[in-house]
C-alpha cells in the first residue's frame, strides 16, 4: 500500500469507512442466509446486549471524523482504544460464526491493524486540521 503522499488523517478516516462497509456487508450478508429472518424473529436479545452493539458499532461511525480533526497525540490514543473495542465486537460474533463470518472478523481485525500502523505514525505537534 502505497500512503507515502496520503495525509494519514484522510488515510485514517477512509480505513474506518472500509471497516464501516465490512461491517454493514456481513450483517447484510447474513440475510440471504436460509432461515436467518425466521432465526432471528424467536431470538430474544435482551435491551443491554443490544446497547453494547450499538455503542460499538457507533465507534467507527465516530472515527471517520474524530479521526481527522483530533490533535495527533489524542488521535493515537482514540484510534487505540477504538481499534481495540470494535476488534473485540468483530471477534466476539466468532463463537458463533460460520466460514463467511470469519472471513469478516480476520478481515476487519487486519484493517484494525491498519489503522494502529497509521494512528502511531502520526507525526507529532500538528493541530487540527482546517481545511
Amino acid at each position: 500500500m502505497k500512503t507515502q503522499h496520503t495525509d494519514p488523517r484522510v488515510l485514517l478516516s477512509t480505513l474506518w469507512i472500509v471497516i464501516l462497509f465490512n461491517m454493514i456487508v456481513r450483517d447484510l450478508h447474513e440475510f440471504v442466509r436460509e432461515g436467518y429472518i425466521e432465526q432471528m424473529m424467536v431470538i430474544n436479545i435482551p435491551e443491554t446486549t443490544m446497547l453494547v452493539y450499538a455503542v460499538i458499532a457507533q465507534i467507527p461511525i465516530l472515527m471517520v471524523l474524530l479521526s481527522r480533526i483530533l490533535k495527533e497525540k489524542t488521535n493515537k490514543w482514540f484510534n487505540t482504544v477504538a481499534a481495540v473495542v470494535t476488534s473485540l465486537g468483530l471477534l466476539s460474533t466468532l463463537p458463533s460464526a460460520d466460514l463467511d463470518d470469519i472471513l469478516f472478523a480476520c478481515t476487519g481485525n487486519i484493517f484494525l491493524l491498519i489503522i494502529l500502523r497509521v494512528a502511531w505514525k502520526l507525526p507529532r505537534n500538528k493541530g487540527i486540521i482546517t481545511s
